[in-house]
């Protein structure tokens, strides 16, 4: 199927709206609106309101933080399984086998970089043995 280069360029500029809004979004949808330094007039409402925003804003970032390293994780995990799952259960053993392997080292050192670099090797390490 041969695509024209109108089309991609379409494709190209929509998937670069797309990473710009993704990468502009957080800045957007965080920021505070600044008081007028200019003029000396606050108001105890306007207060209150913007402090309720703040404290909602940091609950929020509080569930971010908590949440979404072990989703993005799991989603990971299962999206590495997939592949190996659909195509040769053969392939499979050394994805499980490294996928626990990291697993334990992480539960052991706590140490995401430790755990991501020991597994991958072991993967590596597995595919050329027993591939």
């Amino acid at each position: 199927m041969t695509t024209g280069i109108g089309e991609a360029l379409l494709l190209t500029l929509a998937m670069g709206a797309t990473i710009f809004f993704c990468r502009v979004f957080p800045f957007l949808f965080f920021q505070g609106k600044a008081k007028d330094n200019a003029s000396n007039t606050t108001d105890k409402a306007m207060d209150d309101s913007m402090e309720r925003r703040k404290r909602r804003n940091t609950a929020f970032l509080s569930f971010v933080e908590k949440t979404v390293p072990p989703v993005a994780m799991t989603v990971l995990t299962f999206n590495s399984l997939a592949g190996p799952i659909r195509a040769n259960l053969g392939e499979l053993v050394p994805v499980l086998t490294a996928g626990a392997f990291t697993a334990i080292v992480h539960l052991w050192r706590r140490n995401p970089m430790i755990s991501i670099f020991t597994g991958t090797a072991l993967y590596m390490v597995l595919i050329r043995v027993l591939g």
